[in-house]
């Protein structure tokens, strides 16, 4: 097994499985509930998964902390203050880590960002997708528009100065008018970083099996077109496929994924990546179902599959390519503990078609418009 000379940054993810609806669009490992949530029940399966997987971290130090789900915002401030002294107590956490929530309009009472902050979140990531009334009712959102405006202003109230506003284009009816609105109306809270990406319609959700009238190919390109010149005329470049940040607030977390680093995994269905120090890459992902999770005796990892070194190419480059900025060459060996001298000729090939730059592993304009194909070639 070839090793991979020194470990990669480690970051954690933390899945909270719950929200109060399903959206129509959504493929993720989401489950309604109502009435109280299990708060302490959860906490203590947490506790119980990171303890069974505290030899993944080595003594290594987690750089960055993601809460994703379902609706993490719906766990109270004190179930955070909880969970980070838990975390505290077994694992080492940069004093300058990066702590993103996601939060969604609708689940926000008066005071709960100023709890959050307390409990330690520094990022947040407010999952808005529209601020116009009937796309919102589309695609099933439980807030309105000025629920969103009332999230966003309360967030920086609280001290957010930090943060993420999630928004969805190629909406079903979506005008460019339509879709220029809704940036504009992000962008007058001056905001940090924007994920802007197009709706797509995923298997196992309820758009799947009822598909809506989306945007044809020619408005979806006027679309993106035009909202990325208002993005830049803001002072926002796209530092992935459908990232958007002002100059030095990427999320840090972010770019650790694509960089093909490693992450712990905690909670109902969350997926994990860990290098070892004798060269082995393993992927690993927890147990999906709530339930089962909080019953669950013993480990809540239900599922391995270490990446191959014949793997790992594809694997590294369909992550590092999504960067627009790409990557230094020198990235890839110490990632995959691989010899980039292998991959010379496909790499000539691509530079002499124009979709790689000359000296960087980095997509050219025209190769971010062919990035599939690209990619089969390091098959």
């Amino acid at each position: 097994m070839p090793a991979v000379p020194g470990l990669p940054p480690l970051s954690l993810y933390i899945h909270v499985p719950w929200c109060v609806r399903k959206c129509p669009y959504c493929d993720f490992n989401s489950h309604t509930f109502q009435g109280e949530l299990p708060e302490q029940a959860y906490l203590n399966a947490l506790r119980d998964d990171l303890l069974a997987d505290l030899a993944l971290s080595a003594g290594r130090t987690v750089e960055t902390i993601f809460i994703g789900g379902g609706t993490p915002s719906l766990m109270s401030p004190r179930f955070y203050e909880q969970l980070f002294a838990l975390l505290a107590q077994h694992l080492r956490i940069a004093k300058d880590a990066e702590i993103t929530l996601e939060a969604n309009p609708g689940t926000l009472e008066q005071g709960r960002f100023e709890g959050f902050r307390r409990a330690g979140i520094n990022r947040l990531s407010i999952g808005v997708q529209s601020f116009n009334p009937v796309h919102l009712q589309t695609l099933g959102r439980i807030h309105d528009d000025q629920a969103a405006h009332r999230a966003i202003a309360a967030a920086q109230a609280a001290g957010f100065d930090n943060f993420n506003i999630d928004l969805m284009h190629g909406l079903p009816a979506q005008s460019v008018d339509d879709a220029l609105a809704d940036l504009d109306a992000a962008l007058q809270w001056q905001p940090t970083h924007l994920s802007w990406y197009q709706l797509t319609v995923e298997p196992n959700t309820e758009f799947y099996s009822k598909p809506p009238v989306l945007p044809d190919d020619e408005r979806l390109w006027a679309i993106y077109e035009a909202g990325k010149q208002r993005l830049q005329q803001a002072g926002f470049s796209d530092y992935e496929v459908s990232a958007w940040a002002r100059p030095g607030t990427a999320s840090r977390h972010n770019l650790n994924y694509w960089q093909f680093g490693d992450y712990l995994a905690l909670g109902a269905g969350a997926h994990g990546k860990i290098t070892y120090a004798n060269g082995d890459i393993e992927r690993y992902w927890k147990t999906r179902q709530p339930d089962a999770y909080l019953n669950r005796i013993g480990s809540r990892t239900s599922g391995r599959q270490p990446i191959a070194p014949e793997e790992r190419t594809l694997e590294f480059m369909m992550n590092a390519l999504r960067l627009t900025a790409g990557v230094d060459e020198s990235l890839y060996p110490r990632r995959t503990g691989l010899p980039l001298a292998p991959l010379a000729g496909v790499l000539a090939e691509l530079r002499d078609q124009h979709l790689l730059h000359p000296r960087r592993l980095q997509t050219t304009l025209l190769g971010q418009r062919y990035l599939n194909t690209l990619l089969e070639r390091f098959l």
